[in-house]
């Protein structure tokens, strides 16, 4: 329970910085252009406020709602969320957003987007400031690395081979997680250079090597280190069953494991869970088997040893932090829209999260400087996310207003209206899908 409310107060806060800098680059554009803001709020309000204010000779009152999806700027004269359509069935007045001229309008939408991206890169130099840049240089993966199975078949990739260059370019190994950027090199790779029992090997990806791997149902993620099935800890129903520290796992339910990757997909199948399954074991050159209770976490309470590797960590005057942050902003936003393509597919649907997806990649205790990391991710992906061309969203206006740039003409009115009215319900399924996700892999899966 501490875990979840952990993770929940790291989410709300995220989302609430994000949020709010989001808003205030609409606010800040359209007090610029001298545009009447009538709210600025953090969270949706509908019926009521947890809290609103307004301060004495201003037009615009700030609040909180109690409806956590996100918040809103009303820019008077705007066909937003609101859909205020009394206000805009009035002459347009001076102070509207609708009566002034495009390249201004067009600004005020931009001004979320740029504000959550500027916003990245200052997080991001804050962090190769304070934390530096700790990475895990190719040649101290001196154990190798262990590949899925459909990396294996399609790629050619066998257990213990270490990436030493994808397509002419160095492999980085950062920290020992899969670093976004890296996987798409890895996925979209056309030739991969590998080092095998002390030769270089050179493997030529088949097409459509990253749509088969995505849309493949393997128990692990298609790379990552190899480390070996010998037990550290052991407790619970292992301990219960036999197993002692010092064991090494041979196989799960009669399939052979090599890594503890291996061993961590066998034993969280959604079959298992509930169930015994039999682990085979060696022990002091003998070979034993025992049947250990998987919990309702798809666990049995066992812990591997954790590999020593060389960690080179780079460090950054604050001159070079910020630079090198915007560098890092660019890298991230290019990996994720790379992999924006397998969203769109029915693999790609089920793969969505919704908050309590999002919500778990933030880490069980806190760490600020995976907080910030996380923080900077997200106002990456809600940059991107608002810039698509979808009505409702910032992209949807911004479509609308180059249209109206090009043409020298302003779409209709009613069109506007339906327009936003569809893009709001598209949305609004979208949560659902994404939160419906949720729920089906925490109670079903």
């Amino acid at each position: 329970m501490e875990t979840i409310l952990i993770k929940a107060l790291q989410l709300i806060l995220s989302l609430s910085i994000l949020v709010v800098i989001h808003e205030f680059g609409h606010f800040l554009f359209a007090r610029l252009f001298k545009i009447r803001v009538e709210k600025f709020y953090l969270f949706f309000n509908p019926w009521f406020s947890l809290f609103k204010f307004k301060p004495k000779n201003s037009d615009t009152e700030y609040g909180i709602g109690w409806l956590p999806l996100g918040g809103y700027v009303k820019i008077s004269g705007m066909i937003d969320e609101s859909m205020d359509k009394e206000q805009m069935a009035q002459p347009a007045q001076p102070w509207e957003f609708r009566s002034k001229p495009a390249w201004q309008r067009l600004l005020v939408m931009v001004g979320g987007v740029l504000f959550n991206f500027i916003l990245a890169i200052i997080i991001y130099g804050i962090i190769l400031f304070s934390w530096g840049d700790s990475y895990i240089p190719v040649k101290s993966v001196k154990n190798g690395m262990t590949f899925s199975q459909t990396a294996k078949e399609l790629g050619g990739y066998q257990e213990r081979d270490i990436i030493l260059s994808i397509d002419g370019k160095d492999m980085n190994n950062r920290s020992g997680v899969l670093n976004m950027n890296t996987f798409m090199q890895f996925l979209d790779a056309k030739q991969v250079v590998v080092e095998r029992e002390g030769k270089q090997v050179t493997l030529t990806m088949p097409e459509k090597f990253a749509e088969n791997v995505i849309g493949a149902e393997d128990l692990q993620p298609p790379y990552y280190y190899w480390t070996s099935t010998l037990l550290d800890t052991v407790s619970d129903a292992a301990k219960a069953a036999g197993l002692q520290k010092g064991d090494s796992i041979l196989s799960v339910n009669g399939n052979n494991v090599t890594s503890w990757m291996q061993l961590s997909g066998e034993i969280s199948k959604k079959e298992n869970k509930g169930k015994h399954i039999a682990i085979t074991y060696m022990r002091d050159s003998l070979t034993a088997t025992v049947n250990v209770l998987v919990n309702d976490e798809n666990k049995i309470g066992i812990g591997g040893v954790s590999p020593i590797y060389e960690v080179k960590t780079d460090k950054f005057s604050f001159l070079k932090a910020i630079p090198s942050g915007a560098v890092l902003g660019v890298e991230t936003l290019k990996g994720y829209v790379a992999q924006m393509r397998f969203v769109f597919s029915s693999k790609g649907v089920q793969n969505l999260s919704g908050f309590a997806g999002i919500g778990n990649l933030f880490p069980p205790a806190w760490d600020w400087h995976a907080f910030w990391s996380m923080t900077a991710f997200l106002s990456i992906v809600l940059a991107f996310m608002n810039i698509l061309p979808i009505p409702a969203l910032d992209g949807g206006h911004i479509m609308f207003l180059l249209y109206e740039v090009i043409t020298r003409r302003q779409p209709n009115e009613k069109f506007m209206e339906r327009a936003q009215m569809a893009g709001m319900i598209f949305l609004l399924l979208l949560l659902v899908v994404a939160n419906g996700n949720d729920i089906i892999r925490i109670f079903f899966k």
